[in-house]
């Protein structure tokens, strides 16, 4: 953890925490998916990025409501990640009024930085998941994530697993999180700087895999887009500054 990290507070009640990510350059993308191709230079400058998804407490606590599934019983808990929110929920109603309630600026990570916090920023040790190559040890996915009384797959708390090089919990499985770019099927090759995406676009960018998913979606280069309406039990965010 960095010195620099700071909490996300409401009312005085804390909602995890803000960590600094020290900017640098990596190779984005991946060899193991069409659309993460091709790999290319990207150099990113400082960010923060929220230690956890955003929990459904936190949702809660801004917008007055828990959209998220039940999970026949199970997953509808202050601790568990916020689901069932489409890319416009977000950035229409969550982020608007949560600035309004902290005086802050948060925002949706670009897909750049998500990919860079988690391969582990300039700390990575280039696991193909995010903090570890054995996915069990960081990960909810189709292969640990069964309820052990009636065998179904469901989301769970957040930071439950070990996080990664730079103190991030879940960024691989649970649920995925929305990114702010427009998805487009392929990169640009040339080296970018601070990149934000197409101008334009269908679909917005989600990232990480969730816990109904098998583990190559859970690798750090994998990518993926939907209509900004679109909301599932297994979409959910984080935050960045």
């Amino acid at each position: 953890m960095d010195d620099k990290s700071f909490p996300i507070e409401i009312s005085g009640i804390q909602y995890g925490k803000m960590i600094y990510v020290q900017g640098g350059s990596f190779k984005m993308g991946s060899d193991h998916f069409d659309w993460s191709l091709p790999i290319h230079d990207v150099t990113l400058d400082d960010f923060y990025i929220s230690e956890t998804q955003v929990t459904q407490a936190l949702w809660t606590a801004v917008t007055g409501k828990n959209p998220s599934d039940e999970y026949y019983g199970y997953g509808r808990e202050d601790n568990f990640p916020v689901n069932s929110v489409s890319w416009n929920d977000v950035t229409n109603l969550f982020l608007p009024e949560l600035n309004r309630l902290t005086g802050m600026k948060f925002r949706l990570p670009t897909e750049a930085e998500w990919e860079f916090a988690a391969r582990g920023g300039n700390l990575s040790k280039g696991y193909k998941y995010s903090g570890s190559n054995k996915l069990n040890d960081v990960a909810w996915s189709e292969r640990n994530s069964q309820h052990e009384e009636n065998g179904l797959m469901y989301v769970h708390p957040v930071a439950e697993k070990l996080p990664n090089e730079l103190g991030l919990y879940d960024m691989s499985g649970n649920v995925c999180e929305w990114c702010s770019d427009f998805f487009a099927p392929s990169y640009q090759s040339e080296p970018v700087v601070n990149p934000t995406g197409p101008a334009s676009g269908k679909s917005r960018v989600f990232r990480g895999g969730s816990y109904h998913n098998s583990p190559v979606n859970l690798r750090v280069g994998h990518r993926c887009g939907n209509p900004p309406d679109f909301k599932a039990s297994f979409l959910g965010l984080r935050l960045a500054i």
